[in-house]
């Protein structure tokens, strides 16, 4: 592979600094999804709702500006009571902001890395049950199979919008779409 327009990923630990010394040009937005769940990991029940809700507003503003208001309106109230959150929201800023360089239809396609751990999850169970394929062209087979049979139900539903979509992206990456 030559280039890679964006990655987008979880939280793992040099990750980042692996795919822009590859890839330089390349974009990289962490999962929100993620990020989120990390922050509620410690906040008691009866909070949660309420905490997620005043982060949602971080990551759901129409500006990188608003979002930054946001954020600082979350701190003033929760920081208190969980630092570690504005910390990590601070820490890693500039990755989970990243979708902000991109109109809200390419949005909506960055901000998780939900449909990657679900191609994964279909992988790992097609490969689960067997303990020894008995030969590395049989592994291949059958995840070329599970690869097919994802196709077909990806081909069902397409991406809304993709003409538009693709547009976009042919503009923000002239010369390397």
């Amino acid at each position: 592979m030559e280039d890679v327009l964006i990655f987008s990923v979880d939280g793992l630990a040099g990750i980042s600094k692996a795919i822009n010394n590859v890839y330089p040009q390349a974009d990289v937005q962490r999962c929100i999804v993620h990020q989120v769940r990390n922050s509620l990991k410690y906040v008691p029940w009866k909070e949660r709702k309420q905490v997620a809700e005043d982060l949602k507003e971080v990551y759901q503003a129409s500006t990188i500006e608003e979002a930054k208001v946001r954020l600082d309106e979350f701190e003033e109230k929760w920081s208190d009571k969980y630092p570690h959150i504005v910390r990590s929201w601070r820490a890693n800023w500039d990755e989970l902001m990243t979708y902000f360089d991109y109109p809200v239809e390419i949005r909506k396609l960055l901000y998780t890395t939900n449909i990657i751990e679900s191609v994964n999850s279909k992988l790992r169970k097609a490969t689960d049950g067997k303990r020894v394929f008995p030969s590395d062209e049989s592994l291949l087979k059958n995840l070329y199979i599970v690869a097919v049979e994802l196709e077909k139900k990806w081909s069902k539903r397409p991406i809304t919008g993709w003409g538009r979509i693709y547009g976009q992206l042919s503009i923000l990456f002239e010369g390397r779409i």
